[in-house]
């Protein structure tokens, strides 16, 4: 970092390693601190941008544990080269809120029509009994008064599964992580109301039914149409649900950083 860049004040009180933690990621990415390129020391960066060592030491950990710096002992903590394999990662600090959960519902939009459409076309007898009996479960969890969260991600599973990639199983299984606190909360919601839960019971069901008759352009559609209706209902929430999924959002970055 040369001397001559600004380092930005970080004001806000509410986990600063955080805001520590993007001002350097951004730096990183946009070039400003170069492959290789030794960080200043934890003393040098809490008095540029006037926070303690403590705040320092974990934003640099997080950058660390997401591939983006080194550390060389008895030499200090380097932007990581260019050539180190990076692993797929949100940083916890931007998944706290509703718009990055409605962000990942995106991703998720995008990834899944495709999956949907593969799975109807390459999916074995063996591939199509899971997805029925994923679908069964789902029902089951409702009828039971069970959230049916972890009914819910299993069936979405079972359709990557059939799509015979595993890659695409492990980029579902990875935003799993981001999701399961929000889908226990608006499936909370989605339980006040009989039009709610019938509704994504219908979508469930439509998706299931397009892959096991093999017609991929419909599988591809319910499944985007899936998505679109799920980040509606978080949109259309009312106050109270908002509020604890607001809640629910914290706490789980709070065990994140920890």
């Amino acid at each position: 970092m040369t001397r001559e860049a600004a380092a930005e004040p970080l004001l806000t009180p509410h986990r600063l390693s955080d805001r520590l933690a993007e001002w350097l990621r951004q730096r990183i990415e946009q070039g400003a601190l170069r492959p290789g390129e030794r960080l200043p020391t934890e003393q040098e960066l809490a008095e540029q941008h006037g926070v303690s060592r403590t705040v320092v030491r974990e934003a640099v950990s997080r950058l660390r544990s997401m591939g983006l710096l080194v550390s060389r002992q008895g030499s200090g903590v380097y932007v990581a080269p260019l050539s180190a394999a990076r692993p797929l990662a949100f940083d916890p600090a931007v998944l706290n809120s509703l718009e990055a959960v409605l962000q990942v519902v995106e991703v998720r939009r995008a990834l899944e029509g495709e999956v949907a459409a593969l799975a109807a076309q390459r999916a074995t007898p063996e591939d199509l009994q899971r997805i029925r009996a994923a679908l069964a479960a789902i029902d089951e969890a409702s009828a039971a008064g069970r959230d049916g969260v972890e009914e819910d991600l299993r069936f979405h599973r079972a359709i990557a599964e059939a799509t015979g990639n595993p890659q695409f199983r492990l980029l579902l299984g990875f935003l799993e992580q981001y999701q399961r606190d929000a889908m226990k909360v608006t499936r909370a919601n989605e339980a006040t109301s009989e039009l709610l839960m019938d509704e994504a019971r219908r979508e469930h069901h439509e998706l299931a039914e397009a892959i096991l008759r093999r017609d991929a352009a419909a599988a591809r559609e319910a499944a985007i149409r899936h998505m679109v209706n799920a980040a509606r209902r978080i949109e259309e929430a009312d106050a109270d649900v908002r509020a604890a999924l607001r809640a629910a959002l914290q706490a789980h970055h709070q065990g994140q950083v920890r």
